[in-house]
C-alpha cells in the first residue's frame, strides 16, 4: 500500500476513534505539502469541522497525534492553521522505493478482460496528397493518447479512417492519366504518397489556367468580373472531366476503380512508410469508400423511423434546432453523401466490429461543430456512447517562418520535417556521440533517429493539445530545457552511471543490505533523496490525470519534472562516490527507477530514450 493510502487509511481511522463517526475517503484532501512548509504530505481538516466540533487547530493537532502515534509512515507533525503537515519517516520512504524498484510499470494499470474498451480514431489522410505536419501533430496525439488510456487499464482499438472517395482523388488520376505517361513509384523514385500528390498539384495548376482564360474570354463578352470567375470553374474542360470520373467512380466503372485501386495502394506504400518513422500504428483502418454506402444506409433508417426529414428537393435534413443549433443535411437532392453521413456509416461498422464503450476523435479544432452535431446524430440513431463521444480537439501546428523545405509549396511535408529533424540531432549529437568508445556507424545514425524523433515528438507533445503552437526545429532539439533531448540525455547518463557501477558488484534491493524498519545512519536519506522519491511517487497519479483530462502534456511536464530534480540531485550528491556502500546503493537504486520512470513515461508519448548518447 502506498505512503499516501496509508495515511489516508489511518486519517478515516482517527476521526472515527477520535469523534465517533465514520466518513467518505473522498472527504479526506490530503496534497504534497508547499514548500514554504516542513512536511510531505498535508491533510486539510476544514471539512471535518462539523465532525470535531473543535477549531482547525486543535482538530489537526487530535488527528496529527493519532497519526504520529498510529501510522508508522508518519514520523511527525506540525499544524498551521486548518492543515496538518506530516513529515514521512525514512523507513516508509525506504519502502517506498523498494516497491518502485519492484514493479516494472509502476504507476500503469494492466487491462483485464473485463475492463472497458476505448476506440481512438486519428491520422485521418486523404489519398491525393503525403501527409503534412498538421498530419504529424495528430498522429502523434493519437498514438500518445492510446498509449495513455492503456496504462490506466482500458482496453485500446487505434483506428483511422482514410479518405479515399470524392472530387479530390479525380483530381489526381485525371491527372496522372494526362500527364503521367505511366509513371509509376518505381520508375520516378517516389514515395507513391508524393508522386499522386504531384499530380494533385499538376491538376491544380492546369487548371487554374483553363479558368483563368475561360474568365477573360467571359469578361470580354461583357459578364462582370465575380460572375465570370464563377462560371470559368465551373466550365473549365478540367473540371468537368473530373466530375465525369467521380460519377464513373460512383458507377462501378471497372476501367476508373481499377485506376483508383492502383493509386492508392500506391499512397498506401507511402503512408506506411511515414507512419513506420513517426512511430505510430493502426489495430484497424476503415476507408470512406466503404463506409458512406453504411451511413446512406443508417440516414434513411433514420428517415424511416421520422428521425431525419426530406425537403421538397428530396434532400435529407436532421432538424437539431430543439438543441440550439441550425438545420443538417445528410443526403444531396441527387442522393449523394456528405461527410456527416460518412462519420455515421463509419461509426456503424465500428460497432458492429467492436463492443465500443467510449469514442474518441482527435480531429482539429476546426471540426468542433461537426462533432457536436455528429454526437447527437449519432445518440438519435441510438448508439450508446453517441451522447459522450470525446472530440479530442487540437489547435493549428505551424513553423516561424511558415514552411520549412516543401514539395508543394504551400504545407510542411512531413517526410521532410521528420528527414530535418533526424540530420540536424546527427550534426549536433556527433560531438557527444564520438565520444563514446567503440561506436559504429550504424548505431551513430540510430542514436540521431532516436533524438531527432524524439526532439520533434516532445516539443509537439509538451504543449496543450488544445492551442495552435508553433514548432520551432531549433529550439526543439536542444540539450538543455524542456525538451526530448534533455530527458533522453539525462537518461543515458543514469544508464552510464548504472553501467559503471555493474563493473564494480550488481546492484541488490535496499532490503538484502540495510533493513526498511530500522535504518542505519549511514543509509539514511536526505532531503533531496526524500524529494525525488515523492516525485516518482507522483508517476501514478500523473498517468491517472493525463488519461482524465486526454492530455498527452501532462505526461510530458511530468517528464520534465523529474529529470529536472534528478539532475538537481546528480549535481548536488555523488552517486558512485558516495559516503558509505549503504548510500551509494540507496542512490544507485534511486537512479534505475528514475531510469524506469522516465523510460516509461516517455514510451507513452511515443518516444524512445537511448542506452547511450
Amino acid at each position: 500500500m502506498n505512503i499516501e493510502a496509508q495515511i489516508c487509511n489511518a486519517a478515516l481511522a482517527a476521526v472515527k476513534e477520535l469523534y465517533g463517526q465514520d466518513v467518505p475517503a473522498q472527504m479526506l484532501q490530503l496534497q504534497k505539502t508547499k514548500s514554504t512548509f516542513v512536511g510531505n504530505f498535508t491533510l486539510v481538516v476544514f471539512p471535518l469541522l462539523k465532525i470535531s466540533r473543535k477549531k482547525p487547530e486543535d482538530t489537526a493537532e487530535d488527528i496529527g497525534k493519532y497519526l504520529q502515534e498510529n501510522c508508522p509512515a508518519v514520523e511527525s507533525y506540525n499544524v498551521v492553521k486548518g492543515f496538518l503537515n506530516l513529515v514521512v519517516s525514512p523507513a516508509a520512504w525506504l519502502g517506498l522505493l523498494n516497491d518502485i524498484d519492484a514493479d516494472p510499470t509502476f504507476g500503469m494499470r494492466q487491462a483485464t478482460d473485463e475492463s472497458p474498451l476505448v476506440m481512438i480514431e486519428y491520422s485521418s489522410p486523404n489519398t491525393n496528397k503525403p501527409l503534412h505536419l498538421g498530419h504529424v501533430r495528430n498522429n502523434l496525439l493519437g498514438w500518445s493518447l492510446a498509449q495513455i488510456m492503456e496504462a490506466n487499464g482500458w482496453k485500446v482499438v487505434k483506428t483511422n479512417i482514410v479518405n479515399d472517395r470524392g472530387i479530390h482523388i479525380s483530381k489526381s488520376m485525371l491527372a496522372w492519366l494526362r500527364w503521367g505517361n505511366g509513371e509509376t513509384p518505381e520508375s520516378s523514385g517516389k514515395k507513391g504518397d508524393h508522386l499522386i500528390g504531384d499530380y494533385y498539384v499538376a491538376f491544380d495548376k492546369h487548371y487554374r489556367e483553363e479558368v483563368k482564360a475561360l474568365k477573360a474570354q467571359f469578361i470580354a463578352d461583357g459578364m462582370d468580373e465575380e460572375k465570370a470567375e464563377e462560371k470559368a470553374k465551373n466550365e473549365a474542360p478540367l473540371i468537368k472531366e473530373a466530375h465525369e470520373m467521380l460519377v464513373k467512380w460512383e458507377q462501378n466503372d471497372p476501367e476508373v476503380r481499377a485506376l483508383w485501386e492502383k493509386m492508392n495502394n500506391w499512397v498506401y506504400a507511402g503512408f506506411d512508410e511515414t507512419y513506420k518513422a513517426l512511430g505510430v500504428s493502426f489495430d484497424k483502418i476503415y476507408y470512406e469508400s466503404n463506409t458512406y454506402l453504411e451511413g446512406k444506409k443508417k440516414v434513411e433508417e433514420g428517415l424511416e423511423k421520422g428521425l431525419f426529414f426530406r425537403k421538397e428537393d428530396n434532400s435529407v435534413w436532421a432538424d437539431l434546432t430543439d438543441e440550439g443549433l441550425d438545420q443538417k443535411l445528410l443526403l444531396r437532392s441527387d442522393g449523394t453523401s456528405v461527410y456527416m453521413t460518412q462519420d455515421i456509416g463509419t461509426a456503424d461498422m465500428r460497432f458492429k466490429d467492436y463492443p465500443i464503450d467510449k469514442m474518441i476523435y482527435v480531429v482539429g479544432n476546426e471540426q468542433n461543430y461537426h462533432f457536436q452535431v455528429l454526437s447527437i446524430l449519432l445518440d438519435r440513431l441510438g448508439f450508446k456512447w453517441g451522447k459522450e463521444l470525446v472530440h479530442f480537439s487540437y489547435g493549428m501546428v505551424e513553423l516561424p517562418n511558415g514552411k520549412m523545405k516543401s514539395r508543394e509549396g504551400t504545407v510542411v511535408d512531413a517526410d521532410d520535417l521528420i528527414e530535418t529533424m533526424i540530420a540536424n540531432a546527427k550534426q549536433l549529437s556527433d560531438d557527444k556521440v564520438n565520444k563514446i568508445e567503440g561506436i559504429s556507424e550504424e548505431e551513430k545514425n540510430e542514436i540521431a533517429r532516436i533524438v531527432g524523433m524524439g526532439a520533434l515528438k516532445y516539443f509537439i507533445l509538451k504543449v496543450d493539445a488544445r492551442k495552435n503552437m508553433l514548432f520551432n526545429p531549433e529550439e526543439s532539439i536542444d540539450f538543455n530545457g524542456n525538451t526530448g533531448p534533455f530527458i533522453q540525455y539525462t537518461h543515458a547518463r543514469i544508464r552510464s552511471i548504472l553501467r559503471k557501477s555493474a563493473s564494480e558488484a550488481s546492484i541488490s534491493s535496499i532490503s538484502s543490505t540495510t533493513s526498511t524498519s530500522s535504518i542505519s545512519r549511514e543509509a539514511s536519506l536526505n532531503e533531496k533523496e526524500i524529494e525525488l522519491i515523492q516525485k516518482m511517487n507522483e508517476f501514478g497519479a500523473a498517468v491517472e490525470q493525463a488519461g482524465k483530462d486526454y492530455s498527452p502534456s501532462g505526461i510530458a511536464n511530468y517528464c520534465y519534472e523529474l529529470t529536472k530534480q534528478f539532475n538537481q540531485f546528480y549535481h548536488d550528491y555523488s552517486i558512485l562516490g558516495a559516503e558509505t556502500p549503504e548510500i551509494r546503493n540507496v542512490r544507485l537504486v534511486l537512479a534505475r527507477n528514475v531510469a524506469k520512470i522516465i523510460k516509461n513515461g516517455m514510451a507513452l508519448l511515443g518516444i524512445e530514450v537511448p542506452e547511450r548518447m
